[in-house]
């Protein structure tokens, strides 16, 4: 992160002892003593782009978006050259947060992105055509990679139902950082990068809930999947999709997801009881009628979905214990 000049002349070795305490500082989480020294750099070396990156950084890190657009803006006047710089990428969050669309597209078209419309229109900046990735979800705390779909540089709605300890539901946008912790490749070889979480950009009204299903076989759980996705909600297994990393697997390349089947995912730290791939095998047994399912419906809504599921199959389906959980 520490972001040294080149040009014109090197910065002072003053400048350079503030720099590197600041970042000592953000690293342990002291944000306004390294706000102090990075704003007595930026004195020491007005000229110098990095001096306001820098602080660009800090704001974000402390989700002051106001003054990072500011600090962010200073940075990019100072440049030496036209397209490319991180510099533009912190000004397109911090444009984002601020809903500054504006400013959000002349920041993403001089990073070198392709924006579609107008860079001065007013609003969203939609169409980007950015695909899936995954993201992070509570990085700094317990975290969770959920998958969704980039609407923008910096913003991912999320499609995974999270666990609930996550704070998220299904259906919210996030704002999320720029540099990628990690991928997930998919059964076809695909590669996805893992974004962090910064805050959630916009709340979602559907809770989650969690239920116990019996089904008999895996197409009785796709069905229940189907019929949620069909009614424009989200049903989930967890019992197959989550696994427990630690946080070098989570933030390495890894395969998106074991699933059940008769490999053993090294990577998978759950245990015998609790979700995961492993965590719900039995011995000689690839499927487990019992599973645990996140459903994202509204409260009207999910009690109807899965009686309609039962009585589509009686004898093969069967829930019991709903419980909303965030």
């Amino acid at each position: 992160m520490r972001i040294f000049g080149k040009g014109r002349h090197r910065p002072s070795a003053s400048w350079r002892q503030a720099t590197d305490r600041a970042f000592t500082l953000i690293g342990d989480g002291r944000y306004e003593d390294a706000g102090a020294l990075l704003t007595r750099a930026a004195d020491l070396e007005p000229w110098l782009s990095e001096s306001w990156f820098n602080l660009a950084l800090l704001h974000k890190f402390r989700h002051d978006w106001e003054q990072a657009r500011a600090a962010g803006l200073r940075a990019v006047a100072l440049l030496d050259r036209d397209a490319g710089a991180p510099d533009w990428w912190n000004v397109g969050i911090a444009a984002t947060a601020l809903q500054d669309w504006p400013l959000a597209r002349r920041a993403w078209q001089a990073y070198g992105l392709r924006v579609p419309g107008d860079a001065t229109g007013s609003g969203e900046p939609l169409g980007m055509d950015l695909g899936s990735a995954a993201v992070r979800l509570s990085p700094e705390g317990e975290a969770e990679v959920v998958w969704g779909r980039r609407l923008d540089p910096a913003r991912i709605e999320v499609l995974s139902i999270p666990l609930p300890s996550s704070g998220r539901r299904w259906g919210e946008v996030v704002l999320h950082d720029g540099v990628p912790h990690g991928e997930r490749v998919t059964a076809t070889g695909d590669a996805y990068p893992v974004f962090d979480e910064i805050e959630l950009w916009a709340p979602s009204p559907v809770p989650t809930w969690v239920v116990l299903l019996e089904a008999a076989t895996e197409a009785d759980r796709d069905a229940l999947e189907q019929l949620a996705a069909d009614a424009g909600f989200a049903a989930e297994d967890w019992s197959s999709s989550v696994r427990l990393l630690c946080r070098l697997c989570s933030e390495s390349r890894m395969p998106s997801d074991e699933g059940d089947g008769e490999h053993l995912d090294p990577h998978d730290h759950s245990e015998p009881g609790h979700p995961g791939p492993l965590g719900h095998r039995t011995d000689g047994q690839l499927w487990v009628p019992e599973r645990e399912c996140g459903v994202a419906a509204p409260a009207p809504l999910v009690r109807g979905l899965l009686d309609g599921w039962v009585a589509d199959s009686p004898d093969s389906r069967d829930w019991r214990d709903l419980e909303e959980v965030c």
